[in-house]
């Protein structure tokens, strides 16, 4: 089995446990996830299988979209309703003050990790560290919030929707705008509902990964995906090459025609990012068999994640 399943991740259970679950009701042994989510957190949680696993690096580095609730008045070392009391305000802001915080959080900025996060610090995670009541600093990285909005406000609690880059952490997001509207605050809710092309639209319950026939109507297969990228075909004889590790010259493949877009599942379909420096390779099967970036010479094409 090559592909992507896309999980409905359940609350409770971490990413790496939905991964050994499906290896179990899968019998594949090669499952690798493309994002964490929080315990706490449910929603897309997209596992590559069999071949997939050589492309999670492409398909991680796609924006996400989620839907948060986010408590005022309270905060927690972990930034959400799991972690420990730090502090507790009682205070409701404003709608107003809420509205102007979102503003500030938006757009590129640099965002610090939670203490609780699976961070590395010199080899060991962040969230050891600080459960074993070290001290940890993370250092902050770029992140981009491009869009959000306050979807509902009754005082005590915001529901929100915001598109984010790859690395975000909405937990730190609900911290900063607690902070920001002066109340304090900490993330009580999260659903992921996109990972780059992957939407929950397209998501099957953990449960149902023991229905070959349901598994196989929702894999998503090689070919159809990083949508994004450009492509070029291979002759027989580029094949051959890219399967013993050879670069490509231009006379080894042509330039591929107007690409579809993957054929996921119904409701917003989404490619994922453009990146000039891959190219998948398709054979005159319409496979996808490997990644390339520029070669050494002018027009040739070297196959960095090979498929076959």
């Amino acid at each position: 089995m090559d592909g992507v399943l896309v999980i409905d991740k359940p609350q409770g259970l971490t990413s790496h446990d939905v991964v050994a679950a499906a290896r179990r009701l899968l019998g594949e042994g090669r499952i690798g996830h493309t994002g964490t989510l929080d315990p706490l957190a449910t929603g897309v949680l997209p596992l590559a299988i069999g071949r997939a696993t050589r492309l999670v690096r492409f398909l991680a580095a796609s924006d996400k979209e989620y839907a948060a609730t986010i408590r005022f008045g309270l905060t927690t070392d972990s930034y959400d309703v799991t972690g420990a009391e730090t502090g507790r305000t009682g205070a409701a802001p404003s709608r107003d003050a809420v509205l102007g915080a979102l503003g500030r959080l938006t757009g590129e900025y640099l965002q610090t990790p939670p203490s609780y996060s699976a961070k590395k610090v010199e080899g060991r995670r962040a969230y050891a560290l600080a459960r074993g009541a070290q001290t940890v600093v993370l250092a902050p990285a770029p992140v981009r919030v491009a869009r959000v909005e306050l979807v509902a406000f009754d005082g005590e609690r915001a529901r929100v929707t915001l598109t984010c880059s790859a690395g975000f952490y909405v937990r730190s997001f609900a911290h900063a705008l607690g902070e920001l509207a002066g109340t304090g605050a900490c993330l009580e809710a999260l659903r992921r509902i996109r990972a780059g092309e992957f939407t929950i639209e397209a998501a099957v319950q953990l449960e149902e990964l023991s229905d070959a026939a349901r598994v196989a109507s929702r894999l998503v297969p090689l070919h159809a995906l990083l949508g994004g990228l450009p492509a070029v075909t291979l002759t027989d004889r580029g094949r051959e090459r890219v399967a013993h590790g050879q670069e490509l010259e231009p006379e080894d493949y042509t330039p591929a025609g107007p690409q579809e877009p993957p054929h996921l599942m119904a409701g917003d379909r989404r490619p994922g990012p453009v990146d000039p420096a891959w190219v998948r390779l398709i054979d005159a099967r319409g496979a996808l068999v490997a990644l390339a970036t520029p070669g050494a010479r002018a027009g040739s094409l070297h196959p960095s994640v090979v498929l076959i």
